[in-house]
């Protein structure tokens, strides 16, 4: 029974990612959406993904066509997502257990029973954590109760270097000839920028700052056309994520970094590429300084 209300609640999460998607890429109605490639955006098989297709489609937010598949339903701004579950009172522990993770204290295979008992949990609102944590990149189940969890980026030298490494691909990204400036997404990128620097950054936990900042770092390079530069971010920051939760201590000094993501932003929508990738690299430059000196 416990594993088919898990089976119940990844499909439920993904339907709400599903519908997310839609909106902040702002699908046309009758866009098709693949179960393979919503599989590989949402790191998953597709089985949970054609059940949550399923459930969309009985919420009436897609349709099913026999000859393509499954059709956005709604337009973009109309689509809304299903109610998520409170997890607000999970954050602590979340966090906790990433930095357990991060710090060695937790076995890299460990049993569902061991980690109850270490973190007093009962065993629903452990799942519910450790579903996120393989959402997330960092944690996989293994048969029967047991998780594993996966290699991140533990040491300050590991960390520095995976700057160094970002310093090296993404400024080439917005250089590549394939490079296509996507409007309304660098829009709606400056805008989700500007509301953090308006306030909502003071209010947002480190989960959520770190998925916004990837997510523009990411949206810059997928410009480029470039698969192997897309590829390359993408890993990086889900190695490096957990680490970035311990570095998001001075907001101001954050949200600083956000008003350049605004400035950058408004650069490239000038059409000023060679600027663009110069204070890009400048950006990146700084924020390794500043997150490898901190402790």
């Amino acid at each position: 029974m416990a594993s088919r209300r898990e089976a119940s609640g990844l499909v439920e999460q993904l339907a709400r990612q599903i519908v997310e998607h839609v909106r902040t890429e702002r699908l046309a109605p009758r866009t098709r959406l693949t179960e393979r490639a919503l599989a590989e955006r949402f790191n998953v098989s597709r089985s949970p993904i054609r059940a949550a297709l399923k459930l969309l489609k009985k919420r009436r937010l897609i349709r099913r066509e026999r000859d393509n598949g499954y059709l956005t339903a709604l337009a973009a701004g109309r689509a809304r997502t299903p109610p998520a579950p409170i997890i607000g009172k999970d954050e602590a522990l979340y966090l906790k257990i990433a930095e357990d993770h991060v710090s060695g204290r937790i076995p890299g295979k460990v049993t569902e029973n061991a980690l109850m008992r270490t973190y007093r949990l009962p065993r629903g609102a452990l799942v519910r954590i450790l579903r996120r944590a393989a959402e997330e990149g960092w944690a996989e189940r293994l048969p029967g109760h047991g998780w594993t969890f996966l290699p991140v980026l533990t040491s300050p030298e590991a960390y520095a270097q995976s700057y160094r490494f970002r310093i090296l691909i993404e400024p080439t990204g917005i250089l590549e000839p394939t490079f296509r400036i996507e409007r309304d997404v660098l829009l709606r990128c400056r805008k989700e920028q500007q509301s953090l620097v308006d306030g909502e950054g003071l209010r947002l936990p480190p989960a959520a700052l770190f998925a916004i900042g990837s997510r523009f770092h990411e949206t810059l390079i997928r410009c480029s056309g470039n698969p192997f530069l897309i590829d390359a971010l993408e890993r990086i920051n889900r190695v490096r994520r957990l680490i970035e939760y311990r570095k998001i201590v001075d907001r101001a000094r954050w949200l600083s970094r956000c008003r350049e993501h605004v400035e950058l932003v408004d650069i490239l929508l000038e059409g000023d590429r060679a600027t663009a990738a110069a204070f890009l690299r400048r950006h990146l430059e700084a924020g390794s300084k500043d997150k490898t000196a901190s402790p």
